[in-house]
């Protein structure tokens, strides 16, 4: 498992990327971008505590134990 942190406006978030590959960070990067005009990504992302790469899926956990899934493939 992999600990790194990804910057997504002004917050910072931690991520666990489980499959070892930076390329993996880069299309969540990529992806996070592409979402970055989004104004409901943007006000969901305000309350996400850890992501988690699992394969080609980012997992978005939030305070209250709910999780948002997103393709990053």
């Amino acid at each position: 498992m992999q600990a790194i942190s990804i910057k997504f406006l002004s917050k910072t978030i931690p991520v666990l990327n489980y499959t070892h590959k930076n390329s993996q960070m880069d299309l969540l990067s990529k992806k996070l971008k592409e979402l970055e005009l989004h104004f409901e990504f943007r006000k969901k992302l305000k309350m996400i505590s850890l992501i988690e790469i699992i394969g080609d899926v980012a997992i978005f956990k939030y305070n209250d134990g709910t999780k948002l899934y997103l393709e990053v493939s």
